[in-house]
């Protein structure tokens, strides 16, 4: 009897509300649940119910030689394969509209149209301008990023020289901790050892 008060006095009210909240939370999902849910499956036609009837014409590929007669190519990558033709037309037509706008039709043609065009004189001290400015344009350049090189640098070695005094000043005050620290505990020890 000891034994069953006992076990009724370690019970506590708060476990025995969770179970019973936990009990009807369950019953209540489970009535109010989505009636479809529980419904028999459909029942799904078994493909080899169709069975193969000898009278009828069933489509096969046409023969293609190669392999066994036919194609050794997947069917499914016929529309690969006429993207890809479709793609070459469209580029041998721009191909052909460019050669139309260009009007050359040979050599010939060609050469009269660039003797019509800037006489040679004018076209090598076009040539001899866009060198000079050229290279004025690389010599600033030059010159700006050896100037921001040298800025760079300079704040480069700044930094470090902080970076060196703060790391000298960390190492000085961490060595002083470990000093402290060891006296500590060399004095804790003879604490101990006295006690």
């Amino acid at each position: 009897m000891r034994k069953a008060m006992n076990w009724l006095k370690s019970i506590r009210p708060l476990k025995v509300l969770t179970v019973l909240f936990a009990g009807i939370f369950l019953f209540l999902t489970q009535a109010c649940a989505d009636p479809g849910v529980a419904k028999e499956p459909p029942k799904a036609e078994s493909p080899y119910l169709e069975r193969y009837d000898p009278t009828k014409d069933y489509p096969l590929s046409s023969p293609q030689g190669g392999m066994n007669n036919f194609s050794d190519v997947d069917p499914r990558g016929k529309a690969d394969e006429k993207a890809a033709n479709d793609r070459a037309d469209a580029l041998a037509k721009n191909s052909q509209k460019n050669i139309d706008q260009k009007g050359i039709d040979s050599r010939e043609q060609y050469g009269r149209n660039y003797n019509q065009g800037t006489p040679l004189g004018e076209r090598v001290k076009n040539l001899g301008e866009d060198i000079g400015s050229s290279a004025n344009e690389l010599g600033e350049g030059v010159v700006k990023g050896t100037q921001r090189g040298i800025e760079n640098l300079k704040g480069n070695t700044q930094n470090a020289a902080e970076g060196v005094t703060k790391n000298v000043q960390r190492g000085a005050e961490d060595a002083g901790k470990n000093v402290q620290r060891t006296a500590e505990d060399a004095g804790n020890t003879v604490k101990k050892a006295v006690d």
